[in-house]
């Protein structure tokens, strides 16, 4: 079996290549940089409570500890096979640079989350609490709110790292710049240069490294979107701060200067992340200006004396939305910030680029072992390139309501209540700015069947994680079964507690269900449950191995399951199929596009009544003027750049892609599916803007 080739080892890249070895599937995971890499508590990630649980159990370590220490990490499980004898094994000792030493890979899930306005609180959530009088509240779906993860971002690479150790199928290269990408009817070859210069070879390759991303150049995909949406200095401080382990995000504070919009997020041992929203075309921010803003909102916060703190670290950011074409050519896909950048009003990009992986690393395993239907590659492209086009969207028409409006709150009654009600979804993880994406118009979505029923869970949304029961007798959260590449069938029986393991397939109506799940098309896995939120006694619930529910029947339907299992196997079945190409296979990037785009031929994703889309493959080489700061602080899903400069050109045949750097608007289209792609591309050295480095300032210096 061929490797999947990764390129980018930032979180996104490296859970990509988890993923893939947890489904038994070789990777080899290729990177510009040489992995020693800066502890920055400027840089960090909020990542929603259900990619945190996922990370936790992909990495088999535990990402969060309360007080700030890391809490004992439960044992990893091994990998169920080995690779072929051609992929080496990553033998790294605990100590070298891949794994940081002894680097704390913890982050921090917050007790509550505070919004205030002025001095007046307006709304407080706290996490873990069902009774509302307790401060507990309830999603839009009814559901308990769950805290989000905070962690550092080099935190996160370093545990991903390490649980990549002694992996058989997975080999990371550093210092490798890829130069050259072709394609064939059997798989793809890369080019790179550098220390691990060589030609790598494999069944399809993953561009996961970030916006400027060489793999999106070499594949000829251009980058459309929007510069300098936000402008935030941050800081990172250690203090004792109100309303310890509580998120807080403060709206128009009382003391004179203040910025419009500030927030705190608590880290581990005592520290804090502090975020200012700056003005769009204001000055550079100086270190004795940012000294002065910690000082001014510690005073504020702490009833007008500035309390002792420890500056650790400090940074300026700027938030761009940018959203590739198309995320797929051939065996070439795109994922995290390579495809996507999301950041503005509390939108997580990260974490968008976290559900990428979830979606594409099952889908890649099953075409790796010829399991998978014809559809089922470019329903990735159809699925995450939506959910990312609606998230944007709502965020772009958030903006000039949030960030704008001074007269409309004044005369219009309620306003200020629906800014804060837009900014809540953003932060807690809740509607259309953050709640968990929906496939119910994914083509892999099966048709309704005339016995479908209705459960708490609608089709194409993440099941609840109820506890269920195997054959083995055995009972974990469903979560705990997800992720192996088979899809679930879970038959809800009330009173299967009692039952007896060794009378699983002979009770009721098992026997049958059980035939019929042997007979699917594609791996399933058999489970009870003594209950799921709204459905009735013997409902047969199918679940993707990604989480998120195909279909639910009533008792046993043998046809109605089989072909839904088909159609969510991307099976001939499948909704959609007279969008086929001339090849058979189905044109994933039209479909994506006019479901993400709307009557917008150019691909813009919303109305832009300024014209300031910039159709072009650099984020910031457009009509604004401003430089384009090249440094990002985790909450954008920021991955490792890769890229550098271009040497020489190989003897065979390629084409030339443009340089990295201001990119011409010419670009070449991408090739049509069937078609060889062998491009190769120059990475220009990296800008330098003052701005986005580290303000360095000295201990006692203020």
């Amino acid at each position: 079996m061929e490797p999947v080739i990764v390129v980018g080892a930032g979180p996104v890249g490296l859970a990509l290549a988890l993923a893939l070895s947890r489904h038994d599937i070789p990777c080899v995971v290729l990177d510009e940089g040489s992995w020693k890499d800066e502890e920055r508590l400027a840089r960090t990630a909020v990542l929603r409570a259900d990619t945190a649980s996922w990370l936790e159990r992909l990495t088999g370590a535990a990402l969060s500890a309360p007080t700030g220490v890391p809490g004992p990490a439960p044992a990893r499980a091994e990998p169920r096979g080995r690779g072929p004898a051609a992929v080496a094994r990553a033998a790294l000792p605990a100590a070298s640079p891949i794994t940081q030493g002894d680097t704390r890979a913890a982050g921090l899930r917050w007790s509550g989350w505070r919004l205030m306005r002025r001095k007046q609180t307006v709304r407080h959530i706290a996490f873990g609490e069902d009774d509302v009088a307790a401060g507990g509240a309830r999603s839009r779906t009814g559901e308990p709110f769950a805290a989000p993860l905070h962690i550092p971002q080099h935190g996160l690479v370093v545990a991903l790292r390490r649980a990549l150790i002694g992996s058989p199928l997975v080999t990371l290269v550093a210092d490798s710049r890829v130069v050259a990408l072709e394609q064939d009817a059997d798989g793809v070859t890369v080019r790179t240069r550098g220390a691990g210069g060589n030609w790598w070879r494999g069944s399809h390759v993953v561009g996961c490294d970030g916006p400027r991303s060489t793999v999106r150049k070499l594949i000829g995909v251009r980058f459309p979107g929007r510069s300098g949406l936000e402008r935030h200095a941050v800081a990172a401080l250690r203090a004792e701060l109100p309303h310890s382990g509580e998120a807080l995000l403060h709206r128009s504070p009382p003391w004179r200067g203040a910025s419009p919009e500030i927030a705190a997020r608590p880290l581990p041992d005592g520290a804090w992340r502090l975020d200012w929203l700056l003005p769009a075309e204001g000055d550079l921010v100086t270190p004795d200006a940012l000294v002065a803003r910690v000082r001014e909102t510690l005073a504020g916060w702490c009833g007008g004396e500035t309390p002792p703190y420890e500056l650790l670290d400090t940074g300026v950011y700027t938030v761009h939305h940018r959203l590739a074409r198309s995320w797929r050519v051939d065996r070439a896909f795109l994922a995290g910030d390579a495809a996507h950048l999301v950041g503005a009003v509390g939108t997580q990009g990260l974490d968008e680029g976290l559900r990428d992986v979830r979606n594409l690393a099952w889908k890649l395993a099953a075409a790796a072992r010829g399991e998978a239907g014809p559809g089922l590659l470019d329903s990735y492209q159809a699925e995450r390139l939506g959910a990312v086009a609606a998230r944007l969207r709502a965020a772009d028409q958030s903006l000039p309501i949030l960030r704008g409006g001074g007269l409309l709150r004044e005369l219009v009654p309620g306003t200020a209540r629906g800014h804060e009600s837009l900014l809540s979804d953003a932060h807690l993880g809740d509607g259309p700015l953050g709640a968990p994406p929906s496939y119910a118009r994914s083509p892999l979505a099966p048709r309704v069947a005339d016995t479908a029923v209705a459960v708490g869970t609608a089709p194409g949304v993440p099941v609840a994680d109820v506890l269920a029961m195997g054959e083995d007798g055995a009972s974990a959260p469903l979560s705990a079964r997800l992720g192996r590449g088979a899809f679930l069938v879970l038959l809800i029986a009330p009173g299967t507690g009692v039952w007896d393991a060794r009378h699983w397939r002979t009770a009721g109506i098992m026997p049958r269900l059980a035939a019929a799940v042997d007979a699917l098309p594609c791996r399933a896995v058999l489970l009870v449950a003594e209950g799921y939120p709204g459905a009735a006694a013997h409902t047969v619930l199918l679940v993707r191995p990604d989480g998120h529910l195909v279909t639910a029947l009533h008792g046993v339907q043998p046809a109605a399951l089989y072909g839904a299992a088909d159609a969510a196997n991307g099976g001939a079945g499948a909704p959609g199929d007279d969008a086929n190409g001339p090849d058979g296979a189905a044109d994933g990037r039209a479909a994506a596009e006019d479901d993400a785009y709307g009557d917008d031929p150019d691909g813009a994703y919303g109305a832009e009544p300024g014209g300031a889309y910039q159709d072009e493959a650099e984020p910031g080489n457009g009509h604004r003027k401003d430089a384009e700061p090249r440094g990002r602080y985790g909450d954008e899903g920021a991955d490792v750049p890769h890229g550098g400069r271009h040497e020489d050109a190989p003897s065979r045949d390629v084409r030339s892609a443009p340089a990295l750097g201001p990119a011409p608007h010419d670009q070449p289209p991408a090739p049509r599916r069937g078609e060889s792609s062998a491009r190769e591309g120059a990475a220009s050295g990296t800008r330098r803007d003052t701005e986005t480095r580290r303000l360095t300032i000295r201990p006692g210096g203020e």
